[in-house]
């Protein structure tokens, strides 16, 4: 009785649930995936030269990490992504604090920035090549233009939310406007910021793909294009997964960092 109980309390709209049953759900998704995928390829449904099975694609793997250098691919793309979006974050999180807060620099800011907003980072692809060459500095930028015009606006919405009345005590308080800013409005906003962050990140891993698939001589983008010249389905999957799997180990260790820096939300 006690169990449905609880168990009726997680499936409430905005619910909690125990950390141990949270995590063994989210473990059976992944596990119930590769099982259907081991299924469908043990019982010849669809041609190994379509879609191998699991452990083909894990020999596949270990061969890219042990007879071709994939570590370095790996080193390249991650250096890539947190180097254009640290670059975008750098700018987008003062000025966007800075939109949000003051009339005159939206004015200034946000019709340009929605404006560019509506500009695929892939279009670009060729003036980067033009401009910058087809080295590491053509990939940055393709991550600095797919993430900072979204970042921005997201981060001035951000400060924008800030409770009014939050300001309004600290100024009968006798608060500067500068004291405004930095104590009241970014330290308010600055939980919902690091959301945008985490949010903003997973776009820049899917951002990198397209960089690397264009003109590219190292990096998993360009794995994945040269195994698919050669028909190597398998180098192609693990490198879509491995690819997955460090976005998803970067966001769950930058969310622990969330809940330290903000255990007070």
């Amino acid at each position: 009785m006690t169990q449905n109980r609880h168990r009726s309390r997680w499936m409430a709209p905005l619910g909690s649930m125990p950390r141990a049953a949270y995590i063994g759900l989210a473990v059976l998704s992944f596990v119930v995936l590769i099982g259907v995928w081991a299924l469908v390829t043990r019982a010849g449904w669809v041609s190994p030269l379509f879609l191998p099975s699991p452990t083909e694609v894990v020999a596949t793997g270990y061969q890219l990490f042990t007879q071709f250098g994939f570590a370095w691919d790996v080193l390249a793309t991650v250096y890539r992504v947190f180097t254009g979006f640290a670059l975008a974050a750098a700018i987008a999180v003062p000025l966007g604090v800075l939109m949000g807060t003051f009339r005159p620099i939206e004015a200034l800011v946000e019709p340009m920035t929605s404006f560019m907003r509506y500009m695929p980072a892939s279009a670009f692809i060729p003036l980067f090549i033009l401009w910058l060459g087809i080295g590491d500095v053509e990939k940055i930028a393709i991550i600095f233009a797919g993430c900072f015009f979204s970042m921005l606006l997201m981060i001035a919405v951000e400060a924008r939310s800030v409770q009014r009345e939050l300001l309004e005590a600290a100024a009968t308080l006798g608060s500067s406007r500068r004291s405004l800013l930095w104590r009241v409005v970014l330290p308010a906003a600055m939980p919902g910021i690091y959301d945008v962050l985490l949010l903003i990140l997973g776009w820049a891993w899917t951002y990198i793909i397209v960089a690397e698939l264009v003109a590219a001589k190292s990096g998993i983008g360009h794995v994945i294009l040269q195994s698919q010249r050669m028909l190597n389905t398998g180098n192609i999957i693990f490198g879509i997964l491995f690819l997955g799997l460090i976005g998803l180990a970067s966001d769950t260790l930058l969310k622990l960092l969330g809940r330290y820096l903000f255990s007070w939300r």
